[in-house]
Formats: C-alpha cells, sequence, structure tokens
C-alpha cells in the first residue's frame, strides 16, 4: 500500500494555493531584543550563527545574543573579546565568566548569563561600551580580516597548493632576489656585458 502524499499545489485547508506563496515565514523571535533597541544608535546589523543572533557594528562582531533551550547556562549575551581584556572588563561585570558550550575553560568569548541577577544592568552597560567603541569589546571575522589584508581566495587557495606541492607553470616563478643576491645578479650582468 502506498503512503498518501502531500499534494505540493495546496497550501492547507484554510489557504487558496496561489495565496500559498506569499504566506510570510515564521520567525523566531529576538532573545534578549532589548540589547538590540539599546544599540540602534549605532545601526548594528545581525546574522544567524550557531542557533543564535550575531550583532556587528560596522566591520566588527561585537555580541551573540543567546536564548536556547540546550545548555541554558549558556544563555544570555556573549561579549565578543579576548583573553587579555578579561580582567578589566569582569571589573565592569562581576557575574562574566567563559562560555561551557565551547569547551574550553578559557575562550576569547565571555558570557553575560541570563540567570545572573544583574543581567539587564550588565547587558545594557555592555551596549553603552560597543557605542562608544570600546576597543575591549568586538573581534573582526577572520574572512573579513584576509580580504582586508588584501589577499583572495584565489591567491589563498594558490598558496595551499603551493604547499602541497601542486604549483602550476604560472606559480612557478624564481623568487625576486633581494639586498646582496640582487648586487650579485647586477655584477653577473655587468661582466656578460663585457664578455660580448
Amino acid at each position: 500500500m502506498s503512503k498518501p502524499r502531500r499534494n505540493p499545489h495546496s497550501a492547507g485547508p484554510d489557504i487558496p494555493p496561489d495565496d500559498a506563496l506569499w504566506i510570510p515565514k515564521k520567525r523566531k523571535p529576538i532573545p534578549h531584543e532589548f540589547v538590540l533597541d539599546a544599540l540602534a544608535a549605532v545601526s548594528p546589523r545581525t546574522n544567524p550563527m550557531f542557533g543564535c543572533l550575531a550583532v556587528y557594528v560596522q566591520d566588527k562582531i561585537v555580541l551573540i545574543l543567546r536564548d536556547r533551550p540546550t545548555a541554558p547556562a549558556d544563555n544570555g549575551v556573549w561579549l565578543a573579546t579576548t583573553v587579555e581584556h578579561h580582567a578589566s572588563l569582569r571589573a565592569d561585570f562581576p557575574s562574566m565568566r567563559s562560555i561551557g558550550v565551547l569547551g574550553k575553560d578559557v575562550t576569547g568569548w565571555q558570557i553575560l548569563p541570563a540567570d545572573s541577577p544583574d543581567f539587564e544592568e550588565a547587558a545594557l552597560r555592555a551596549c553603552e561600551l560597543v557605542m562608544a567603541r570600546d576597543p575591549r569589546i568586538g573581534k573582526v571575522p577572520k574572512s573579513r580580516w584576509r580580504a582586508d589584508a588584501g589577499v583572495s581566495r584565489q591567491s589563498k587557495a594558490r598558496q595551499n597548493e603551493s604547499r602541497e606541492g601542486k604549483t602550476s607553470a604560472k606559480q612557478k616563478k624564481k623568487p625576486l632576489p633581494t639586498g646582496a643576491s640582487q648586487e650579485k645578479i647586477q655584477a653577473k650582468k655587468k661582466t656578460k656585458k663585457k664578455t660580448e
């Protein structure tokens, strides 16, 4: 006996088939939406990331907003920072800690946990630091860092190929001489001209 198949032309019992294309996709609620409201003055943009919501200001990722049923201890506002800034940030955010789901004891990313008593106050303070362009919060994502440094995907692929020994004829150019070796080449050219 065959399974009943869904008619792709029917949108459901209440919706005519032609209107099915115009039904908006149900969006997940934005976790800790008050954070985006507080950052509105710097025009943040968001991007879904790992089931969370990444928040960018200009070229930096500054925060990740998380509110998920798995690992609820790691729900809250994640701060993009580095280990060097942990001590000074901990003075501003006593409840700040490393993120458990990342699997390391100490990570560059730190969390303002949603279950801490001062969560909203701490999150709003973090927003103030982001708006003030505090250098302790925010990281330029690696893919953008490479692009800013002028390393294209193609040149990156060429570098990987040359490391693996798969260089093409175009890529097998001799390296440009520098310093003393350049002087030796010029001296050889002069002696060749004299002998000719």
